[in-house]
């Protein structure tokens, strides 16, 4: 089991030059047995991390409690304190796609915090990532599809109600749309959002982002690699951000349960490897959430998310 509670107070303390990263025991959820979403993978993804000597312990840092303040920038009043105080009716309840409880919001908090702490991380050291997070389904006023509060669009709205940033680009490349994140930011232009997902994939309803690509079904490497390595560049180039939130879903492999694109393990690594080395070498801070993955082989999961936090490693520090 990865424990790594009593570290974080003596890491809290420093200030050294690494990579940062987010991770608290509610991150993994107990479900009942077989359900489709892997939560052991954030458990098992710090202890290879650590294991094959890609980080220590000192990498990784337990969030604090967040600010109800801080989420209402992004989320309906109402919905909020309806989910904080267990009063969502049962449709609202059966989108979310796990059993309603307290522990799950808290959960839900714990991430988001980390992926605002992660935030300002990013600001001090270029790139910061959250072992969990990429909650793109979570509308401002709704859940859905194991997403409950969405924490890049509450990150994105702190650092701009802060001062801190004044042009976000969101960079979803989890195989779904981000059609929350879509939603959220529909009219405001300080936020730009981009979602490169599969054409035929869930959601079947589609929000409208800043920027939409549909993958067909069947995508290999070479088609994916090409498409994105044409359109990032050229997205950010236009928008011009002070600032990248990177959604880095790994459900784009072929193996994944509930994809339907063709992208190899290598060929994902080479997706982060592109979005990466562009925000080092263009002076763009980074926070990356980690998204879906749902492969028929919970090790290819692991390694696949592994390879994010090994690239990221690799190309700033």
């Amino acid at each position: 089991m990865f424990v790594i509670q009593l570290v974080f107070i003596y890491e809290s303390k420093k200030n050294k030059n690494m990579l940062k990263i987010a991770h608290d025991i509610l991150y993994k959820h107990l479900l009942k047995e077989n359900h489709r979403f892997p939560m052991i993978k954030y458990e098992m993804i710090p202890e290879q991390l650590i294991k094959e000597g890609t980080c220590n312990m000192n990498n990784f840092f337990i969030p604090g409690e967040i600010d109800d303040s801080t989420i209402l920038l992004t989320h309906d009043k109402n919905y909020y304190y309806r989910l904080m105080n267990q009063e969502l009716n049962d449709k609202e309840k059966r989108a979310i796609g796990f059993p309603m409880s307290d522990r799950l919001v808290q959960r839900e908090k714990k991430i988001i915090q980390g992926t605002v702490e992660c935030a300002m991380h990013a600001i001090n050291h270029g790139i910061s990532m959250n072992i969990a997070g990429g909650t793109h389904h979570a509308f401002s006023n709704r859940a859905e599809a194991f997403c409950i509060l969405n924490d890049q669009a509450i990150a994105s709205n702190y650092l701009i109600n802060k001062g801190l940033s004044k042009k976000v680009l969101i960079l979803d490349l989890d195989v779904h749309q981000g059609n929350g994140t879509a939603e959220i930011f529909k009219n405001n232009k300080q936020v730009f959002t981009v979602s490169f997902h599969g054409k035929n994939n869930y959601p079947f309803r589609k929000e409208v982002s800043d920027f939409d690509y549909g993958f067909e079904d069947k995508t290999d490497d070479k088609e994916y690699l090409k498409i994105i390595s044409n359109e990032i560049p050229r997205l950010i180039e236009s928008f011009e951000p002070d600032f990248i939130f990177y959604l880095s879903g790994v459900d784009i492999i072929e193996n994944d349960k509930l994809g339907k694109l063709s992208v190899s393990l290598e060929g994902c690594k080479l997706r982060d490897n592109f979005v990466l080395n562009y925000c080092k070498n263009n002076k763009l801070p980074v926070q990356v959430s980690m998204g879906g993955g749902y492969s028929i082989e919970i090790n290819e999961i692991v390694e696949a998310h592994s390879n994010t936090f090994r690239i990221a490693q690799e190309i700033f520090f």
